[in-house]
């Protein structure tokens, strides 16, 4: 559908992942100076989620069954935790500006586990996935990702993650609306506060202005507002529509990461981006 045709509010979650989802990298980037990565993820989904409950639940919003708790916990898990905690891991090594092109990878993934759900590929979307898998060998042949293999491999099972939870997320009961992506995320932030724990995380010193300041920015607009708008998109136009960000995202990421902490992204890295976003544009492509 044009984007001319859709709902305004339709329109304004594209806004939200295209724009403020590119910028998180950013905004992680520069928290993993300050904080332990799993212990800002976590902190970070779990002040998102309470913070939304309660306002839902004095709105009043009824409790979900245990059923939908089972299911917003399963794509807590594999969303926030996974998904956006390997991320937040790899960028102690990693620029901002690659760890998002290796994020684009998430369509990618997103296709081969749809075929676990029954969906079959068109020839189209089997050319797109070997034109990303040759994007990904590209982009771990550049400087950036050679120098940090522990980077490359957490960023690759962060898109996986996050992939897998997309492909669940139309199948497992949940939360209706909001207070879906509320659970959702008070799970995830339950999962990275005890993974922080369990490998022994610990705070060297108090944050600075910048730490908190990245933290509130996640917080308040990469999670409440951000994820909000992906489950929205999810359940409201197709898979292929609502993973588009990954388009946009890198771009964003990298002209950010480069104005602001002067990260410097080769050649070898663009052309990997231009193969991976075209892999993209082939899976998502309809007439």
């Amino acid at each position: 559908m044009p984007f001319s045709r859709l709902a305004p509010l339709t329109l304004a979650a594209f806004f939200a992942l295209y724009l403020i989802w590119g910028s998180t990298y950013l905004a992680i980037r520069i928290g993993v100076e300050s904080w332990p990565p799993l212990l800002m993820a976590g902190i970070r989904f779990l002040l998102a989620g309470s913070l939304m409950l309660a306002f839902l639940r004095w709105r009043g919003q009824p409790w979900p069954t245990a059923a939908q708790l089972r299911g917003a916990m399963l794509l807590g898990v594999l969303m926030p935790a996974i998904g956006n905690g390997l991320v937040t891991v790899a960028e102690r090594e990693v620029s901002s500006g690659v760890a998002a092109l290796v994020i684009a990878t998430v369509p990618l993934f997103t296709l081969l586990f749809a075929g676990l759900f029954g969906h079959k590929a068109r020839k189209m979307e089997w050319a797109g996935m070997l034109l990303g898998v040759a994007g990904i060998v590209l982009l771990n042949l550049g400087s950036s990702l050679r120098a940090s293999p522990q980077g490359a491999l957490l960023l690759l099972l962060a898109s996986a993650g996050w992939a897998l939870g997309s492909a669940c997320s139309r199948k497992v009961p949940q939360p209706a609306g909001a207070m879906g992506s509320a659970w959702t995320m008070i799970f995830g932030g339950l999962a990275l506060l005890l993974s922080s724990v369990a490998v022994g995380e610990r705070l060297q010193a108090w944050p600075g202005a910048a730490g908190w300041s990245a933290l509130l920015y996640l917080t308040v607009f990469g999670s409440m507002l951000g994820y909000s708008a992906y489950l929205y998109l999810l359940k409201t136009v197709s898979a292929a529509a609502a993973t588009s960000y990954a388009y946009v995202n890198p771009v964003i990421a990298v002209l950010l990461g480069a104005v602001f902490l002067g990260e410097q992204v080769g050649g070898q890295e663009m052309l990997a981006m231009a193969v991976i976003v075209a892999a993209v544009v082939l899976i998502s492509w309809r007439r």
